[in-house]
């Protein structure tokens, strides 16, 4: 496969493990330092946070097992053994799992290097825009 196909296919198994809850495919992605600005608190998450197992598993744990996942207009650029992409990203309860629901649209960006062969996440950046009319609210309500 060519590289793009191999960086596509990296996001595509992301999504595919957050929707099966499998936390350890989605740990593997990443490289021990990558640098992360997720949606949770704090600003940035700490050094080896994205190779915490046993957290990402009892984050699904709590949301039921598993946590429906999408990616829309993904777009990948490639520069030898560096490539960054960004894309629309979802998050959200399935129907069928139990507790609190919830559904939301974001945007991600990630940067990612070929090391041995492989393709892996080493900076990650995802945000979601809030309302600028003075109330500073989060914009939880978009949809692409």
């Amino acid at each position: 496969m060519d590289d793009q196909t191999l960086i596509r296919a990296l996001v595509a198994d992301r999504c595919s493990a957050m929707n099966r809850g499998d936390a350890k495919a989605i740990v593997d992605q990443y490289t021990s330092d990558a640098v992360i600005y997720s949606l949770a608190p704090p600003l940035k998450q700490p050094p080896n946070g994205t190779r915490d197992l046993t957290s990402l598993q009892a984050w699904f744990d709590e949301k039921g097992g598993r946590v429906g996942s999408e990616v829309r207009d993904l777009e990948v650029t490639l520069a030898g053994d560096v490539a960054f992409c960004h894309c629309l990203e979802s998050m959200g309860a399935p129907d069928d799992t139990p507790g609190e629901k919830f559904a939301l649209w974001f945007r991600t960006t990630l940067g990612l290097r070929r090391i041995d062969d492989r393709w892996l996440i080493v900076h990650e950046h995802t945000s979601t825009p809030f309302y600028m009319d003075g109330s500073m609210r989060a914009a939880l309500d978009l949809r692409p």
